[in-house]
């Protein structure tokens, strides 16, 4: 199936899922991950008239930037090596990944303009996951109140896979109520309103459950690796 037709699918399952929860479709951004498909198939995004593109590696990052011309906003959604960062942080509009001290460090240090960040918690306590704890999130964001480099204009999270329906949406919720928390203490550097959760297989329920921005790989540009999201 054509991306375009895809997205037409997605963008009816947003508007369904806003609906049940009395929101605005205008409210939800769409990031397309294409960190597993081609700079051709990353192309058909831009032209199905998405423009939100998420990529998880450097290497990725730069190739594609060096070919694509058309306006994008790119967002890195990956964990990022805090060596890597003078590579990519000048070139992104969006960081999904910000989880420890030493990495808000090397951003203030390479950084050329304030750049936009979620804090990536680790709401589901995986081993294997990014992030850092939800008690901890508070306390981490007050600790950036001088990397003028930084704003945190959200939280972001990943449901386990495997996880039941009302585990995840369990998670999400508790991504929330930590988001409004944060927001409402009016820290300057950090607006804290938006939530990056959901992706292709549980975007309806984090749009329920408050997310802004949904990152959206496999449902919507396919698979061409086993790397998938």
């Amino acid at each position: 199936m054509r991306i375009d037709h895809k997205l037409q699918q997605i963008q009816n399952q947003i508007y369904q899922a806003c609906t049940r929860v009395n929101r605005s479709i205008s409210d939800i951004h769409i990031v397309a991950v294409t960190k597993s498909v081609s700079i051709e198939r990353t192309e058909e995004v831009l032209q199905a008239g998405l423009n939100h593109l998420g990529e998880n590696r450097p290497e990725g990052l730069l190739t594609k930037q060096a070919v694509i011309t058309t306006a994008a906003r790119w967002h890195y959604i990956g964990s990022l090596q805090t060596r890597k960062v003078k590579q990519v942080i000048n070139r992104i509009s969006v960081l999904h990944s910000l989880d420890r001290l030493s990495l808000a460090d090397e951003i203030q240090k390479r950084a050329d303009h304030t750049i936009d960040c979620f804090v990536q918690v680790n709401v589901s306590r995986e081993e294997a996951k990014h992030g850092i704890d939800l008690k901890d999130v508070q306390s981490f964001i007050e600790s950036l109140n001088e990397h003028n480099r930084i704003r945190v204009i959200g939280l972001m999270t990943m449901a386990p896979h495997t996880a039941k329906d009302e585990v995840i949406r369990s998670l999400f919720k508790s991504l929330k109520d930590m988001q409004l928390k944060i927001a409402s203490n009016n820290y300057p550097y950090a607006p804290c309103t938006e939530l990056s959760m959901g992706m292709s297989s549980d975007f309806e329920i984090a749009i329920e459950e408050g997310a802004t921005y949904v990152r959206i790989g496999t449902a919507l540009v396919g698979d061409e690796s086993e790397d998938v999201i």
